[in-house]
């Protein structure tokens, strides 16, 4: 058994990047998302791995590692390209509204699915076990939806991250449910909880502001992110949403004239503000993209062919599928309108999904459950994404120069 040696872990991880960054210009000619090819790419390295007889080593800790920093600098990065202003009000009330109806009736469906093919779950396990692929993954949506119409791509952007920390609260308060009593008591906590995290968040996020732009040394950006990612650990240790502290600081950041006011405007210096800013956001762009590298070829590469190779495991996965689109298309037709497409189909399955399974604690384990589901309704949900947005790119390139902008103007807009 062959053991790699630094050098040979160096040469391989570099590859790797720059595979990963022709994968990008690929997905973005082509819209097939990257995730998938890095994911092939992985079981690509597992068989070179067996074929060659080289040392595996333990994956799951590298890859909850790399999933929890992966998650942090997205949030991070979507939270750093979204301007607040009055007029998107309703985009921001929309997306969250439909990420949190989406998430919560998946989440029962499909557990009534879990029990229905796996009759020894409790319900607990079960809904447990829901959660993850009820989540959207804002690791899969954001880096694919560039080509689409702004207010397109910024509602998707809020909709991805709403359902990225609405599914982890969701996961966490059920771990924690049998410490209460009631639902009652359940709500009470969950209620606590939120308002505590946003309080803090927007207090933490304004203390982290007025004292990064005070430091007047080059290195500063990774001591930033070093700070955000130790108070996220921190908050989750302590059973908070910590998620939201990053969404609140990045939307702080972005937007300081409007959380700054004329009051505070006195505390802050502008100049080193926008620097921070703008720098922050070439780091976590860079750091995201090197970070879901490295996660989703380790996922590919942990993937066992057998699992999915399986009548049942199929057969769950569909009807699954089958229920996501279906109440994601009645929240959509009710809340944004006609034109669904291609928002229907934008619902991938990934990071996320693939984090918090492997944190089921195992006393919520289920022996007998299939991880094959978690990949079938990863690729099919990626695939189907793929679809509906080289859709989508066709109409845009077939459309007459003559026809109105009006024409094709998203639902999300509201007549004035």
């Amino acid at each position: 058994m062959h053991t790699l040696n630094a050098y040979e872990l160096i040469i391989t991880g570099s590859i790797i990047i720059i595979i990963s960054y022709g994968f990008n210009i690929l997905a973005k000619r082509t819209n097939i998302p990257s995730v998938l090819m890095l994911i092939t790419l992985g079981f690509i390295l597992k068989i070179a791995i067996n074929i060659f007889d080289l040392k595996q080593v333990q994956w799951f800790p590298i890859l909850e590692v790399l999933g929890i920093i992966g998650l942090i600098m997205i949030v991070l990065e979507a939270a750093l390209e979204l301007k607040l202003t009055r007029d998107k009000l309703p985009l921001i009330g929309k997306s969250f509204l439909i990420a949190f109806l989406n998430i919560t009736v998946n989440i029962f469906i499909i557990s009534q699915i879990f029990r229905l093919f796996y009759p020894e779950m409790i319900l607990l396990n079960a809904l447990i076990y829901a959660v993850p692929v009820s989540i959207i993954s804002s690791a899969i949506v954001i880096p694919s939806i560039s080509n689409l119409d702004e207010t397109r791509k910024e509602f998707m952007i809020y909709e991805s991250t709403f359902s990225d920390i609405l599914g982890i609260m969701f996961f966490y308060f059920l771990l924690g449910s049998p410490e209460h009593n009631s639902a009652k008591s359940l709500s009470l906590g969950i209620f606590s909880n939120i308002l505590i995290t946003i309080v803090a968040s927007i207090v933490l996020s304004y203390i982290l502001l007025f004292t990064f732009q005070r430091i007047k040394t080059q290195i500063k950006l990774f001591l930033l992110i070093a700070v955000l990612i130790l108070l996220y650990a921190v908050g989750k240790v302590m059973h908070f949403s910590s998620l939201i502290m990053i969404l609140f600081f990045g939307l702080i950041l972005e937007n300081r004239e409007i959380f700054v006011g004329k009051r505070l405007s006195k505390f802050f210096d502008k100049e080193a503000a926008t620097n921070i800013t703008n720098n922050l956001k070439i780091i976590t762009f860079e750091t995201s993209f090197v970070v879901r590298t490295f996660f989703f070829v380790i996922f590919g590469i942990t993937i066992t062919l057998t699992n999915i190779i399986n009548f049942k495991v199929w057969i769950v996965s569909l009807i699954v599928l089958g229920f996501i689109y279906f109440g994601r298309w009645i929240f959509l037709r009710i809340f944004v309108g006609k034109n669904l497409f291609p928002e229907l189909l934008l619902a991938p399955r990934g990071l996320i999904t693939i984090l918090l399974f492997y944190a089921i604690p195992t006393q919520h384990q289920v022996k007998d459950f299939n991880e094959g589901i978690l990949l079938v309704i990863i690729i099919v949900t990626s695939v189907l994404m793929a679809y509906a947005l080289i859709k989508d790119k066709k109409r845009k390139q077939e459309e007459l120069p003559s026809l109105s902008t009006d024409e094709h103007e998203p639902d999300f807009v509201e007549d004035h």
